[in-house]
């Protein structure tokens, strides 16, 4: 596919840093770009070289790598196709993710990529820019309404079905299929999305006599997911597994293991990746086993890549859904590459 094109041509990389814009200027054209970025808050981005084709605003949802690399993706498809690219980030925030849907409107963008914040409450903001004749392309979270010329997410469910599926492997080959699992989750985060990968997960080991869930709590970020898991280690000494939702819970699950002393009893599985969540797939403490990654990338690039055909007239599919990809201890080969990847795209 083309947006593969980016990691096989690292020396003609786009110059911006992912998650940040990096222009340089000085003096009196300085203060002229300074002016009129003030217009709108947010990174443009584009080649200079000749005028763009079309105008195209995106909102993250948040700052971590998920969204970094959603983002770099898009930049590589905007140079690709000569787009201007306008990026804000709504943190999360269902008011500033209205207010920047509005000022893009009042801009008059010619698409707008959005990860809604609420597949109820961000319809009435969308539908009045898709009503003000932008067209609006969905990723991460599909939206409750049916206005998006495409909507581009994951396969949830298949997230945790796929590392569900491993982690039964392991308990039928390591714990002559026995064990007691914790699951971490993050389903008062996001009602909308927080059950699907858990129910995923849960399918692939629920009929298996010998498991038993001995608890699931609530811990997305990492720092929270580490004092959470540390407290359940102390009151489950029996436990072998922790599965974790996402790449927050699953950091904080493996710094959990290591800092209780728990490597070799216990073992995690989780969901996501990241540079270091390859590094601790390649440590040698044996502690996580597998993740299962989303395509933040190819999400990125496919929603650009997808609007400027909408803007074109050409046909595109109303809904794509990108299937995880398995990463185990097992294939560090694997591992190895994606973290270059990782890294690349971090420079």
């Amino acid at each position: 596919m083309e947006y593969m094109e980016f990691f096989s041509d690292v020396d003609n990389r786009m110059t911006t840093k992912v998650g940040a814009c990096r222009m340089r200027v000085s003096g009196t054209l300085f203060l002229l770009l300074f002016v009129g970025a003030v217009v709108l808050c947010g990174c443009s981005v584009q080649d200079n070289s000749t005028p763009s084709k079309y105008q195209i605003a995106v909102i993250l949802l948040q700052g971590d790598q998920f969204y970094r690399l959603n983002e770099a993706g898009m930049k590589a498809a905007a140079k690709k196709y000569n787009v201007e690219l306008l990026v804000d980030n709504s943190q999360g925030k269902i008011d500033r993710e209205l207010a920047l849907v509005d000022a893009y409107i009042a801009k008059g963008v010619d698409a707008l990529l959005v990860p809604p914040k609420s597949q109820t409450g961000s319809v009435n903001a969308l539908r009045r820019a898709h009503d003000a004749g932008i067209k609006i392309i969905v990723y991460d979270l599909a939206l409750g309404a049916d206005f998006p010329a495409c909507t581009i997410v994951s396969d949830q469910v298949g997230l945790g079905t796929s590392t569900g599926a491993e982690a039964r492997r392991y308990i039928e080959e390591k714990l002559d299929g026995k064990a007691n699992i914790a699951i971490i989750q993050y389903i008062s985060q996001s009602l909308e999305l927080g059950p699907l990968r858990p129910s995923g997960f849960v399918q692939q080991i629920e009929d298996m006599p010998g498991v038993k869930i001995v608890t699931r709590q609530d811990a997305w970020l990492a720092d929270m997911a580490t004092d959470v898991v540390e407290t359940i280690l102390g009151g489950n000494p029996e436990l072998d597994i922790i599965w974790a939702a996402n790449e927050g819970g699953t950091v904080g699950a493996v710094r959990a293991v290591r800092n209780t002393g728990k490597a070799g009893q216990v073992v995690v599985f989780g969901t996501d990746i990241s540079e270091q969540l390859a590094e601790f797939l390649l440590d040698d403490d044996n502690v996580l086993q597998a993740v299962t990654a989303q395509k933040p990338f190819e999400m990125g690039y496919s929603a650009l890549e997808t609007a400027v055909k909408v803007l074109e007239s050409e046909p595109v599919e109303k809904e794509k859904i990108l299937t995880g990809t398995l990463y185990t201890r097992n294939k560090p080969e694997e591992v190895e590459k994606i973290r270059e990847q990782l890294k690349q795209l971090a420079e």
